[in-house]
């Protein structure tokens, strides 16, 4: 049996979850999120808890099972905390601001980039070289800060580019040169 799978998921004061067929709704202090589940996973909602069960133990299932708990307790803490993910920016004049709703990048393109956050995405800038982003879908959140650190990823040789905070670039040594 699944670990992940098989544990419920405790839901927290000031959320409302509804399971009609195979969709599941859940609405908290932050906003609501809908999502549909593999139709033939069972999810019950019972005294406070959402418990996730499997028809049988073939491979499907098994990995199914993981996963459909696991995208029902992101929504569930998704309503009630949110995600946030930061991202640095390093490199001579490479910086981020924000004009109005928009985020402008200037990453050493002819150019500046300019980013406008999907509804239910906010992008704040809280000094020119980090970038934070915040929202209720954790799948969205992650996929908009991967979006912007593909602009400029960071290389290998100098480090410079958009990073995840705290993610760790290894480096390359350049030429050697002449002795």
């Amino acid at each position: 049996m699944s670990r992940i799978g098989r544990a419920p998921i405790e839901i927290p004061a000031g959320v409302e979850v509804t399971i009609s067929g195979n969709s599941i709704d859940v609405k908290g202090p932050k906003g609501k999120l809908s999502r549909e589940f593999h139709p033939e996973m069972q999810v019950e909602l019972s005294e406070g808890a959402i418990t996730v069960t499997r028809p049988s133990d073939n491979k499907e299932h098994r990995s199914l099972h993981g996963l459909t708990r696991t995208l029902i307790a992101n929504m569930v803490q998704g309503v009630t905390v949110g995600f946030t993910r930061n991202l640095e920016i390093v490199g001579v004049g490479y910086r981020a601001a924000k004009q109005g709703n928009k985020l402008v990048l200037s990453l050493g393109y002819s150019h500046p980039i300019e980013v406008d956050p999907a509804p239910g995405i906010e992008i704040d800038v809280t000094t020119p070289t980090r970038i934070s982003v915040k929202g209720i879908d954790k799948e969205l959140v992650g996929q908009t800060a991967a979006n912007i650190r593909d602009f400029r990823r960071p290389e290998p040789y100098l480090g410079k580019g958009v990073r995840y905070e705290g993610e760790k670039v290894r480096r390359k040594a350049g030429k050697a040169g002449k002795a």
